[in-house]
């Protein structure tokens, strides 16, 4: 089986096997794309000359080597074309039985040398091997969408796979300028097996009522840095196509994570796939655009909120990061603020901090001098709470323990004016049970900003079944005042964020723990495969990992599902004083500073 590869065919022309057909065109392979359906042949070969011509106008390639590859690209209706083939990549639809007729088919035509590949993401790939004659020659390729810009490849074995075959398709795969990362035979491998638990409950996030499509997407793209949100990816993706993954991978894990959301099987049972369909949890502006237009569930905005409450001076309580950064934010948008810590001296060195974070911004240009003076004066350090007396809004920035909340605002109780506004920051606890240790539950409000405060966009606004509407309509005007994104959530663990990021960063520690995939093969597949700035190892290591252990805990608590359970080696670390990147040990070693 070591073969260059010259030749290669490609079974399905579809999205995905056209971005293949164009990816090896482009890098000098002769490639026979095979579709029984002429208009899909015909529709490959205008995608590859309108792509081909893009790339020449934008000078990534020129005229003769785009002539040279729509050359090599050869489309053909007989699977007999690919006779001649090194390898075939199929990705013809996700059934077992097409899938397993192609492989019988094959093994007829191809010569016995020749590699035989599957796209699938979601099936066995042992299962499909065993189907051919040569099971030693079968192995997964998964390319992601869109193939020409997508670096990811997942190089798949199964316990038939002969090693020489996944060498050499992992050579041809750093050939094309992929990065291949090698994985084990289960369901949704490595980056789909993290990304479409993660999808399947943001779509039972949305089916209970819990957040609008609108403010799930916001708060993931906004919290996460992430490229889409994950209702807006299964459109993308396809509702039938993910429905289609997760059962599979149901079927292999019996993790109630991966049960596919009701919601999945209504849209895709009547025909509301997702873009290619023009409806989905969307709606588009025509069967394949990706233009979104506004239905019945778009939101109106804020005009129907009512009125809020005015608000012209706030206080935050807390002399640590999160503390400054919130007054910084308040400051800079105009307001006075009170900055309130348990002594003089922690207040004084909290405001310092705000200092230092505002010359920063004076130094690369984002702020003027005189900006930053005035923000500066706008701030009063104080060492106790009693300077809330007048402010209009209190937000509490205090250490992530419920009794040391309570206390906290048992004291605003008394010491704030009635018709204040207070708000906790809390990420995980029950902003109900902080608001009970006041005399008036109504004004409390659940206000999550997140690190750094200054420089990110979103805050999830919490309300419990006691806050006041006036109180909901004021925070989200003070939002929308200090540029801030608010996403409307309800009073339960983790609310949008935190529920839907841990547990896919505590199935990625499993997949270690069941020595499935390396910490850097995981990263570099939700990096490489999912758009995701960090990969799930090095965003542990910078939350910390006995902060990951103290959120997947209250999600267990809440949810009581198994499938929630923190991770034993996530429990061991912690245990051992391996907290990330503030220890300098965590998932991975950190040079000391």
């Amino acid at each position: 089986m070591d073969t260059p590869f010259s030749t290669i065919a490609v079974v399905g022309l579809g999205t995905m096997g056209t971005g293949i057909a164009e990816v090896l065109a482009r890098a000098g392979r002769e490639v026979i794309g095979i579709d029984i359906d002429d208009a899909a042949a015909r529709q490959a070969v205008a995608s590859l000359e309108a792509s081909t011509a893009r790339a020449v106008q934008r000078e990534r390639m020129t005229q003769e080597e785009r002539r040279d590859a729509l050359a090599r690209f050869r489309t053909f209706s007989d699977l007999q074309a690919a006779a001649e083939a090194e390898l075939v990549i199929e990705v013809v639809p996700e059934t077992y039985e097409i899938k397993q007729q192609l492989f019988r088919e094959l093994d007829a035509i191809v010569s016995p040398t020749a590699v035989l590949a599957t796209g699938t993401n979601a099936l066995s790939v042992t299962r499909l091997a065993a189907e051919s004659q040569h099971p030693e020659r079968v192995l997964g390729l998964h390319f992601f969408n869109p193939a020409p810009a997508m670096k990811l490849v997942e190089v798949v074995s199964s316990v038939l796979t002969a090693p020489p075959a996944v060498e050499a398709v992992t050579a041809l795969a750093r050939e094309l300028g992929k990065e291949p990362v090698a994985v084990g035979d289960r369901p949704g491998f490595v980056a789909d097996g993290l990304l479409f638990g993660y999808l399947n409950q943001a779509a039972a996030m949305y089916e209970a009522n819990y957040a609008s499509r609108e403010d799930i997407d916001a708060a993931m793209k906004l919290g996460c840095g992430l490229p889409m949100g994950p209702l807006a990816l299964l459109d993308l993706i396809g509702i039938d196509t993910a429905r289609t993954v997760l059962e599979a991978m149901y079927s292999a894990s019996h993790d109630r994570l991966h049960a596919p959301a009701p919601v999945l099987g209504q849209l895709a049972a009547a025909g509301l796939t997702g873009r290619k369909s023009g409806r989905g949890f969307y709606t588009y502006a025509e069967p394949g655009s990706q233009s979104v237009v506004p239905d019945a569930l778009t939101p109106a905005g804020d005009a129907g909120a009512g009125a809020g409450r005015a608000v012209r001076s706030v206080g935050v309580a807390g002399s640590g990061t999160m503390a400054s950064g919130i007054a910084e934010v308040f400051a800079k948008a105009g307001y006075d603020v009170v900055l309130a810590a348990r002594s003089q001296e922690k207040a004084d060195t909290a405001k310092a901090r705000i200092a230092k974070s505002l010359e920063r911004s004076v130094a690369k240009g984002r702020l003027t001098a005189g900006a930053r003076d005035e923000t500066l004066a706008r701030i009063t350090a104080a060492g106790s709470l009693d300077s809330f007396a007048g402010v209009d809004l209190a937000v509490e920035a205090v250490a992530e323990d419920l009794l040391v909340k309570q206390q906290l605002f048992a004291t605003l109780d008394k010491v704030c004016r009635p018709g204040a506004v207070l708000a906790t920051t809390t990420s995980s606890l029950p902003v109900v049970a902080i608001a009970r240790a006041t005399s008036r539950p109504e004004d409390v409000i659940g206000m999550h900003f997140f690190n750094p405060a200054p420089a990110m966009k979103l805050v999830e606004v919490v309300r419990t079944v006691l806050t006041a509407d006036d109180v909901h309509a004021t925070v989200r005007e003070v939002c929308g005042k200090v540029r801030k994104h608010p996403v409307d959530c309800g009073d339960r663990a983790g609310f949008i964020v935190n529920a839907l990021l841990f547990p896919y960063l505590n199935n990625a520690i499993k997949m270690v723990e069941e020595h499935y995939a390396s910490l850097d093969d995981i990263d570099a597949a939700m990096k490489l495969g999912g758009g995701y700035p960090m990969g799930p190892f090095e965003l542990l290591d910078v939350v910390g990992l006995d902060v990951s252990l103290a959120i997947e805990k209250v999600l267990h608590s809440e949810f009581r599902d198994p499938g929630l359970a923190p991770a034993p080696l996530l429990e061991h670390l912690v245990a051992a004083g391996c907290l990330g990147r503030k220890t300098g040990r965590g998932f991975r070693e950190y040079a000391r500073r």
